[in-house]
């Protein structure tokens, strides 16, 4: 049986362009440089930049987060990926297409729309823009799309203070509608502290769903801890999927995970709308790992091949 096709859906590209991009968002105020994500991804910043854990605390409190998210940067930028260097770890993944753009650390839509067209039968470039630039982000999100070849649009409202079903996305979502293109929504409890909890909950995909019933929408991030309503929300809009990046997948099976929902509707009913995206590195976890322990998910050969890149493909109109 040949070998399926594999698509990533949320690829992380650490290049040189997308630490340049990290660092202008940090000094911008919209960085992860806040109390939340800080406590959680404590350890593994401080091993990344050499402290140990009593150190990269004392170190927050004496310069605060801002500088160490900087200083994180600097070491990132020692060991930024070339572009070919994405490449090859595509190829050693079994990868044939990678979403670029719409990770957590990123370029800017410029700089990933440049880095997408070196390899167009490789990388898709995501665009990615703030809901308070209005007319103007409505106005470059086509620009992106027409000129610059972006395939896919962005959301993430929880680091906007915002909710899903905000006023400020509808323009943006009209104009994907226009545009054929998908929308895919960050859904799931958020660790910053300093705003609701609930502000990508997945039942507010319920009213996009409703208001744009053509508008493909990717469900991000499986919208744990309420994955059973994710998973119901999508019976009842066929034009919804959900992608699982950013979660270690072995872990999916573990008891009291909650995933069970994802899981179990996955393999039936939601079968052809559940999409494999690593967010490799978010978890500090290899692309070819995480690959290879969704292929070792007890699903049956056709819908490993749906999860792994099938329905990925129909989502972004490769399977013309």
């Amino acid at each position: 049986m040949p070998a399926p096709l594999i698509i990533d859906f949320e690829c992380d590209t650490p290049t040189r362009e997308a630490v340049e991009d990290t660092v202008r968002l940090i000094k911008s105020g919209r960085g992860f440089d806040k109390e939340g994500y800080a406590q959680q991804m404590a350890p593994g910043w401080a091993a990344q930049i050499g402290m140990s854990l009593d150190e990269f605390n004392a170190a927050k409190a004496e310069h605060g987060l801002t500088w160490l998210a900087l200083k994180l940067c600097e070491v990132d930028m020692t060991r930024a990926m070339s572009h070919q260097a994405v490449i090859d770890m595509l190829d050693t993944a079994g990868v044939q297409y990678a979403c670029i753009g719409n990770a957590g650390r990123r370029a800017s839509n410029e700089d990933v729309a440049k880095f997408a067209a070196e390899h167009p039968d490789r990388l898709i470039p995501w665009f990615r823009i703030w809901g308070d630039e209005g007319e103007g982000g409505v106005a470059a999100l086509e620009r992106g799309v027409r000129e610059w070849g972006c395939r896919g649009f962005e959301i993430s409202c929880y680091r906007e203070n915002r909710y899903i079903n905000d006023p400020a996305y509808r323009p943006f979502l009209a104009k994907c509608v226009e545009l054929g293109i998908p929308v895919r929504i960050t859904v799931g409890l958020h660790l910053l502290t300093d705003r609701p909890y609930d502000y990508a909950h997945p039942k507010y995909l319920d009213e996009i769903a409703v208001e744009f019933p053509t508008l493909k929408i990717v469900a991000a991030l499986t919208g744990w801890p309420w994955v059973a309503e994710t998973c119901a929300i999508a019976s009842r809009h066929q034009n919804i999927f959900i992608d699982f990046a950013c979660k270690r997948v072995k872990q999916l099976l573990a008891p009291g995970a909650g995933y069970e929902a994802l899981i179990y509707y996955g393999a039936r009913t939601l079968q052809d709308r559940i999409i494999f995206a690593s967010g490799w590195g978010t978890l500090m976890v290899p692309l070819h790992q995480l690959v290879a322990e969704t292929d070792a998910l007890p699903l049956t050969d056709s819908v490993r091949a749906k999860w792994l890149g099938g329905n990925a493909a129909r989502v972004l109109g490769l399977d013309h």
